[in-house]
């Protein structure tokens, strides 16, 4: 198990990046902010979710080979970037006439859930981050590295 120590800065750090505004971060704003708060919190899960996905990879080694493969690196860099601008397509064409006062067109919380969780999956950056700061955490004379 992870002794306390680790477990208080671990927590410290993360709560550091909480409040840095990043894609993520401003993703779940313009969707709570454009169809409320329960599309909001499920775009929040679904980002949440994507990093337990690049958690993962990075507990069984997927992280390392794209951070050491330069061409994959790019292919999913590409891929992600491709998605939101997509994304940013989508939103501008599906906004109702009127002008800006009358705001976008809400989207059901599942497909807000579905697009973070691909949004946050697509995200090399996050990959290389789980990759690079996860281990620092990680004390196999603690016991099961997958537990911690």
């Amino acid at each position: 198990m992870i002794d306390l120590a680790t477990l208080i800065a671990y927590v410290a750090v993360v709560l550091g990046f909480v409040f840095i505004p990043g894609p993520a971060t401003l993703l779940t704003i313009a969707r709570a902010t454009s169809s409320g708060t329960k599309v909001g919190i499920a775009t929040g899960a679904g980002i949440a979710v994507g990093d337990i996905f690049h958690t993962v990879m990075a507990m069984i080694g997927i992280s390392a080979i794209i951070a050491a493969s330069a061409t994959l690196f790019s292919v999913i860099k590409y891929i992600g970037a491709a998605y939101l601008v997509y994304l940013g397509i989508r939103a501008i064409m599906e906004k109702t006439p009127g002008g800006p006062a009358a705001g976008a067109l809400a989207i059901s919380a599942g497909k807000a859930f579905r697009q973070a969780v691909l949004t946050e999956v697509l995200n090399p950056k996050t990959a290389l981050f789980f990759l690079a700061f996860l281990p620092q955490f990680v004390r196999p004379e603690n016991g099961t590295v997958m537990l911690q």
